[in-house]
């Protein structure tokens, strides 16, 4: 894929007007979980040669995923495209026992590249539904994680995809009902979920352990405080990528005048920039810094010289890479502990 073309010369000519600034919320970017994705399938077709295949995006992310296509990775939906006995990479979103098993029978060599955090609530849903519990699942219908963890107990599993959803979704039993939640959600939303699913259900069990992940909430935390002074927000990240999608929707909720999502800076308007003296900057987990990088050249272009990082959380998690292919690399440095590559937290 050819490199998007640069948003610098159509944004350079902007009027300056006034002091003119940039607030760069840290934490943003890559998170462990993702960056332990992204290398998985880079060390794969390193140590496999190419071609290894990817059930779904590894991350939602299109950069990503050209990148990665051009370095020989397939991406397909379904297991069964893939020739038998070829490498598979599941992604960070993970995957139902089903597609496990269908990959399985297809004598498939498969690399779990599922996200540690989200193979958490997999388990939770396993252990509940053997307790018999009814499992709400707060998350967005269709979405990879949501059929992963609810393909671990399809019968015990009930999805609620709002706080309206509460309102009215039915159970068998009032006193043995647990929420869990996708792991990329808005935390004040899903907040107030489990509070109208409570007033309905004052027996409600709590997962032992917050499901949203900790990059989702500290991109929140720091777009919230980034939002209150900025006449805009610019969240990079894909349209497929709930966490990224959220940060637009939470900027708008704590104060920013206007928030838009692009995937690179050519997307940038020039009129989203008129009469703007702050703007606020941040990107989804799934986001490389370099994506970043291109839109600070542009803004500064457009006079926004001067970029004030505003950090509300330092991440230090460490993820290392699927036991699969831990154990082909055998001790080889390549299967270190990784926890990220981009400086997302300044």
């Amino acid at each position: 894929m050819p490199r998007i073309p640069s948003a610098r010369n159509r944004l350079k000519d902007t009027p300056v007007v006034g002091q003119k600034r940039v607030l760069l919320a840290a934490p943003r970017g890559y998170c462990a979980g993702v960056d332990r994705a992204v290398i998985a399938v880079e060390k794969a077709l390193e140590h496999y040669g190419a071609p290894v295949y990817v059930r779904k995006q590894i991350v939602h992310n299109l950069h990503v995923v050209s990148e990665l296509e051009n370095k020989g990775a397939i991406f397909v939906d379904e297991v069964d495209e893939v020739p038998r006995g070829a490498h598979i990479v599941f992604s960070a979103h993970g995957v139902s026992p089903a597609v496990v098993k269908a990959a399985e029978a297809r004598g498939l060599q498969a690399i779990d590249a599922t996200c540690p955090l989200v193979t958490k609530v997999h388990r939770e849903a396993v252990r509940f539904a053997r307790d018999d519990f009814q499992i709400l699942l707060i998350g967005h219908e269709g979405h990879e994680e949501v059929e992963g963890t609810a393909g671990e107990a399809p019968e015990h599993t009930t999805l609620v995809g709002s706080p309206d959803e509460a309102d009215t979704v039915e159970v068998r039993d009032p006193d043995r009902v647990v929420w869990l939640s996708q792991t990329t959600l808005s935390v004040d939303e899903t907040m107030e979920t489990v509070r109208r699913l409570r007033a309905r259900f004052p027996n409600l069990q709590d997962p032992p352990s917050d499901d949203i992940c900790y990059a989702t909430q500290n991109r929140q935390v720091a777009i919230k405080k980034v939002a209150t002074d900025s006449d805009l927000v610019i969240v990079v990240g894909s349209a497929n990528s709930s966490n990224s999608v959220r940060l637009v929707e939470v900027a708008l909720e704590y104060g920013a005048k206007a928030a838009y999502r692009v995937d690179f800076a050519s997307e940038v308007k020039q009129e989203w920039l008129d009469g703007v003296r702050t703007v606020g900057v941040t990107s989804g987990a799934s986001v490389p810094e370099e994506l970043v990088e291109e839109l600070l050249e542009a803004l500064a272009d457009a006079g926004f010289n001067d970029v004030e990082p505003v950090k509300t959380a330092q991440e230090d998690l460490i993820f290392s890479l699927p036991k699969e292919l831990r154990k082909d690399l055998n001790g080889n440095t390549d299967a270190r502990a990784i926890g990220g590559r981009a400086d997302s937290a300044e």
